[in-house]
C-alpha cells in the first residue's frame, strides 16, 4: 500500500470557532498536503446562514479534497418547519463536499449516518442509527472491490468511549456488530469534543473507534486539535495533533 494520510477534524461549531486554532490547522494543511480531510460533522453552532457561508470559505480554501458529514449542530435549531421539510438546505453551498468519495490507496471513506430530525427522546442532540441509514452504509461497504478496507465516517460515536461528553447512540451497538462483520478499519467520529482511540467488542469481533476533537471555543478536558491517520501497509496510526506541540502525540485511549 503507498502511504497515505488523513486529516480527520470535527466540531469546528463557525459561530463559537477558535479562528487561531483554524489558522493553525489550515496553514498545516497547507505545508503537510494530506491526501483528504474528513470533517465528522458540526460545522456550525446554530445552522445559521452566516455560519455556513463561513464554513464554506474556511473548506474552500484548504485546497485538498474535503469530505463532510452532518451533525446535529447543522439541522436548523430555530425553525422547525425547515428541520422537518428541508433539514439540508443551508447545506447547499457545501453540497460537494457532503459525503464526498476521496481516495485513498486500498481504503474507501464509507458515511453512516447518525443525526436525526427528530426522535422520541427530549433530546434530540444525540445520535441514533436507523435501519436505512445502516442498510446504506452496509451496502456501499459491499458493493467495494476486493482488497478495499473501509473507514467508516459518522457524527456520534457509536458507543460510549468514556469521554466527558456522551452520544448515547441509539442503535449503535447494532451497527457496530455489523460492521464488524465486515471488517471495517475503523469508525471516525466528532461530537464529544476529545480524541480517543478505542477497541470495542461486539458479538462479531473488536471495531476500532477513532474520535476527534474540536476547534471551536466548546473544549472540554483535552485541548482543540485534530487527528493525522497514517495509512501504511503496517496498518492504520493515529496521532492527535494540538497547536504548538511537536512532533504529533499518540493518542491515549480514555482510561
Amino acid at each position: 500500500m503507498t502511504p497515505a494520510r488523513l486529516f480527520h477534524i470535527s466540531d469546528i461549531h463557525f459561530g463559537l470557532e477558535d479562528t487561531a486554532v483554524l489558522d493553525w490547522v489550515a496553514a498545516c494543511v497547507r505545508s503537510e498536503r494530506p491526501d483528504a480531510v474528513a470533517i465528522t460533522g458540526d460545522l456550525t453552532m446554530r445552522a445559521r446562514r452566516r455560519e455556513f457561508a463561513a464554513a464554506a470559505r474556511w473548506i474552500g480554501a484548504l485546497d485538498v479534497p474535503v469530505t463532510v458529514e452532518v451533525g446535529n449542530h447543522d439541522l436548523p435549531y430555530f425553525n422547525l418547519i425547515e428541520r422537518f421539510t428541508d433539514p439540508y438546505r443551508r447545506f447547499r453551498a457545501l453540497e460537494s463536499a457532503v459525503e464526498r468519495a476521496v481516495s485513498l490507496p486500498g481504503v474507501a471513506l464509507i458515511p453512516l449516518k447518525t443525526t436525526a430530525r427528530a426522535q422520541l427522546r427530549l433530546n434530540w442532540s444525540k445520535g441514533r442509527v436507523g435501519q436505512s441509514s445502516l442498510a446504506a452504509c452496509l451496502a456501499a461497504i459491499d458493493a467495494l472491490p476486493q482488497g478495499t478496507r473501509a473507514l467508516v465516517a459518522c457524527h456520534h460515536p457509536l458507543v460510549e468511549t468514556g469521554t466527558h461528553g456522551k452520544a448515547l447512540t441509539r442503535g449503535g451497538e447494532r451497527a457496530l456488530a455489523a460492521l464488524a462483520r465486515r471488517g471495517v478499519l475503523a469508525v471516525l467520529s466528532g461530537h464529544v469534543h476529545d480524541a480517543f482511540d478505542i477497541e470495542h467488542q461486539t458479538a462479531h469481533g473488536p471495531v476500532r473507534m477513532i474520535g476527534a476533537g474540536t476547534l471551536s471555543q466548546r473544549v472540554r478536558t483535552t485541548p482543540a486539535g485534530f487527528n493525522e491517520l497514517t495509512f501504511t501497509d503496517a496498518g492504520l496510526s493515529v496521532s492527535v495533533r494540538t497547536m504548538g506541540v511537536k512532533p504529533p502525540q499518540d493518542v491515549a485511549a480514555p482510561a
